[in-house]
């Protein structure tokens, strides 16, 4: 087998769905739906919260950066999959697959940490109500917020140079619709346990874990509201926390099976539909389930609305 430098390599293939033409374009179809639905719904939420002073609390300042990570998740991965399937040419550059990979893993690592750094805000607020201001003040918050990116950035960078070390064996083809670190490693022929290893610590830092304290956290909270609420307000604390729950284990659950499952394991066509989940569904989710299923934002998009059409009507046409 021939090796093959990554920097004589100049342009890399998706295979994507091609095994699946039949369904090839409903899944283009249905992911630019899910992509502009995530732009929409994300595009709102942080316009809202800068917007409206009420919105000026620790939760919402974790939901925009939630709302502008995954507008940037799910940008990396499916723009250039449709720009790729409207325009037929599946390739991608070298520097592209590399800043694909990076961006991707960056944002999707800065997620992990955020989702368990939003539960445990909520945590706080619900079981320690009068010390929530002194706990989660504005330094705080945004020292949280800031240790999340750096932790999603500084670990993408080390499995992203990680893998750019190591040789190809000049096949160029990728089987799958993004630069995936696990698809591109299929590419490599030289030993990659040092590789396997340092991803294995990195993912069980970020997938196991952060999911074990979300739901640590949200068993105290609802715990705690069963406790203090009534049968009314225990139904709907308990919808609340399904619906987000659910979330999570979409997103985790996707994950940890791609990224902890044996290596001997081959299910390179099933992981492309699962990559379609982390990317591209639970995006558009989660401004759906965390945020316009709230009452405040509900009120702020409300007032937002009548404000604009109070603008629009007011102002004079010019002629």
């Amino acid at each position: 087998m021939v090796k093959t430098n990554w920097t004589v390599i100049y342009n890399f293939i998706f295979l994507g769905f091609s095994h699946y033409p039949k369904v090839e374009v409903i899944i283009s179809v249905l992911c630019l739906l899910m992509y502009l639905i995530t732009l929409l719904g994300n595009i709102i939420l942080i316009s809202i919260t800068i917007l409206d002073s009420h919105l000026h609390k620790p939760m919402y300042f974790f939901l925009s950066n939630l709302s502008f990570l995954d507008i940037w998740y799910t940008s990396s991965a499916l723009t250039p999959m449709l720009t790729n399937f409207v325009s037929g040419k599946n390739t991608i550059s070298f520097s592209g697959c590399a800043a694909q990979m990076y961006f991707s893993l960056a944002m999707g690592s800065t997620e992990c940490v955020l989702l368990s750094t939003m539960a445990y805000d909520w945590y706080v607020a619900i079981c320690n109500p009068l010390r929530y201001p002194i706990i989660m003040n504005k330094r705080v918050c945004v020292q949280i917020a800031a240790g999340s990116w750096m932790t999603g950035c500084l670990t993408a960078l080390v499995e992203t140079v990680s893998v750019l070390q190591l040789s190809l064996c000049g096949n160029c083809t990728i089987n799958h619709f993004t630069c995936e670190i696990l698809a591109v490693l299929n590419l490599v022929c030289v030993d990659t346990s040092r590789v396997q290893l340092i991803m294995l610590v990195i993912s069980v830092l970020l997938l196991p874990l952060p999911m074990l304290l979300i739901c640590i956290s949200y068993a105290f909270i609802l715990s705690n509201i069963l406790r203090i609420s009534s049968v009314d307000g225990g139904s709907k604390a308990f919808s609340t926390c399904a619906a987000h729950l659910t979330v999570v284990v979409l997103f985790y659950g996707t994950a940890l099976s791609m990224y902890l499952k044996p290596s001997a394991v081959d299910s390179q066509e099933i992981d492309k539909f699962m990559a379609l989940v982390y990317v591209g569904l639970t995006p558009m989710l989660n401004p759906i389930i965390y945020s316009l299923r709230n009452k405040e934002v509900k009120a702020a998009v409300k007032k937002l609305l009548i404000r604009n059409s109070l603008c629009a009507f007011l102002t004079p046409s010019s002629k």
